[in-house]
C-alpha cells in the first residue's frame, strides 16, 4: 500500500502556539514579538544587528538598498539558485552575472567567479550573491579572500542554511556584508512567511531599518510630546516589515532548530546507509559542515520518470534548481546559450531533491527509501 509523503510538511509546535495566541490577546505596550525575534537572531549568529522582514526575497531586496545599488551596476550569482535573486537585482535595473557551479556540491564555482573577476573587475561590480544549496556552506574562506581582493561585497543567501556552520562557526558570524535567512524555504509550503538579515556595519543596518517602513523615521522616543500620527518620508522605501503574528511563529520555530537539524542529520543517515550502493543513483557529496535542509541525489536515467513513478507511489519530490539561464526571462534578455552553462545544465538534468524534513516518521523514511529501490530495478 502506498503512503502519501509530502515534499515538505510543517512542525508547529506549543510554543508557536502560544506566542501567536499571546499576539492576539496582547495589550499595547507590550514587547514586540518583531524586536524579541531580531533579538534571538543576535544571539543566535553573534551577528551585531538583524532587520526582521517580511519574506527572504524582501530581505534580499532591501539589503541591495542598503549596498546602494544602481542601474547598470552588476551582481554576481550562481546561475543555480532561486529566481529571487536575480530577480531582486532586475528591480533596479542592475544586470546579474551568472557564474557555473560545482559538480559535487552545487553551490557557485569559486575557480570561475575569480576568473570572471580578473578579466571583468570594475566600478560597476558592487556585489557578489551567494547561496548555500541545500545547507552546504562553500569554501567561505576563499571567497572572503576574493572579495577583499576585489573590493566586492558579498551577500549569502543562507534561505537553506538557518543553523548551519562552517567550520564549526554558524553562518551569519563568518565575514559576510549581509547574510539572508528564510523561514519558508525555496519551494517549501510552510505556515507562515518570514526573512531576516544580519549584518556587521552599522550604516547599512541604519539604512535598511529605515527603508524597511517606507522610509519613515522612527519617532525620537525623547520627544515627550512627539504625537504617534506624525510622520516623514526621507527616502524612497519599501514595506517590508515582519507581521507580530507571522513574527510569533517564526520565533516559536527557533525552538526546534537545534532538534530539527539533529532529525535531518539522522534521516540523512539513513538515506546514506540504504541507498548508498543503489544502481543509477548518486547520492550528496558532504564536502563540509551540511545542515541537509535539503537532500539532493542524482538519477542518472530519465530524472523526470523517475519522479513520475515516486509521486505515483505518493512521494513528492522537489527540484533545486532549474538553472537560471534556461529561463524564458534571462535566456531572452541576455541572449543566454544553453551550453553556456555546461555543469549546470548537466546536474540540472539529473538532481532531485527527496523529502528530510523533522515530521517524517521512521516508517516514512524507510517507505521512501524501498520504493527507490524498487524503482532503480525498473531503471535500464
Amino acid at each position: 500500500m502506498s503512503k502519501e509523503i509530502p515534499f515538505y510538511k510543517a512542525t508547529i509546535n506549543e510554543t508557536q502556539k502560544k506566542l501567536i495566541s499571546e499576539v492576539l490577546s496582547e495589550e499595547p505596550g507590550v514587547d514586540s514579538k518583531v524586536t524579541i525575534l531580531e533579538e534571538a537572531f543576535v544571539e543566535l549568529t553573534g551577528a551585531s544587528y538583524a532587520v526582521a522582514t517580511s519574506n527572504a526575497t524582501s530581505a534580499m531586496h532591501l539589503s541591495l538598498c542598503a549596498i546602494d545599488l544602481k542601474r547598470g551596476d552588476k551582481v554576481l550569482c550562481s546561475v543555480n539558485a532561486f529566481p529571487s535573486v536575480p530577480e531582486v537585482v532586475r528591480h533596479f535595473d542592475a544586470e546579474p552575472v551568472f557564474i557555473d557551479i560545482n559538480a559535487n556540491d552545487y553551490n557557485m564555482n569559486l575557480d570561475e567567479l575569480e576568473k570572471y573577476l580578473e578579466k571583468n573587475n570594475s566600478k560597476k561590480l558592487k556585489a557578489v550573491i551567494v547561496t548555500h544549496v541545500a545547507g552546504q556552506a562553500l569554501d567561505l574562506d576563499r571567497l572572503y579572500s576574493i572579495a577583499q581582493i576585489y573590493d566586492v561585497k558579498i551577500v549569502e543567501d543562507a534561505s537553506e542554511a538557518m543553523g548551519a556552520t562552517y567550520d564549526g562557526q554558524i553562518i551569519g558570524s563568518t565575514g559576510a556584508d549581509v547574510v539572508i535567512y528564510s523561514f519558508h524555504p525555496h519551494l517549501k509550503n510552510e505556515a507562515a512567511h518570514g526573512g531576516i538579515m544580519v549584518c556587521e556595519d552599522d550604516t547599512l543596518y541604519e539604512r535598511a531599518l529605515l527603508l524597511r517602513n517606507h522610509a519613515i523615521p522612527m519617532p525620537d522616543e525623547d520627544e515627550d510630546e512627539q504625537l504617534s500620527y506624525i510622520y516623514d518620508v526621507v527616502d524612497i522605501g519599501c514595506q517590508y516589515k515582519l507581521s507580530e503574528l507571522n513574527a510569533a511563529y517564526c520565533l516559536g520555530a527557533l525552538e526546534n532548530l537545534t532538534s530539527a537539524a539533529k532529525r535531518r542529520a539522522d534521516i540523512a543517515k539513513v538515506y546514506q546507509d540504504k541507498l548508498g550502493n543503489a544502481p543509477h543513483i548518486a547520492l550528496p557529496e558532504v564536502l563540509g559542515d551540511h545542515s541537509f535542509n535539503l537532500y539532493i541525489i542524482k538519477i542518472d536515467k530519465n530524472r523526470d520518470s523517475f519522479a513520475r513513478k515516486l509521486k505515483e507511489k505518493g512521494i513528492e519530490t522537489g527540484l533545486h534548481y532549474i538553472p537560471l539561464h534556461l529561463l524564458t526571462y534571462y535566456k531572452t534578455k541576455y541572449s543566454l546559450r544553453v551550453n553556456a552553462y555546461p555543469v549546470a545544465l548537466q546536474t540540472y538534468q539529473q538532481i532531485l531533491s527527496i523529502p528530510i524534513y523533522e515530521g517524517l516518521s521512521d516508517a516514512d523514511v524507510t517507505y521512501i527509501c524501498d520504493t527507490i529501490l524498487d524503482l532503480t530495478k525498473t531503471l535500464v
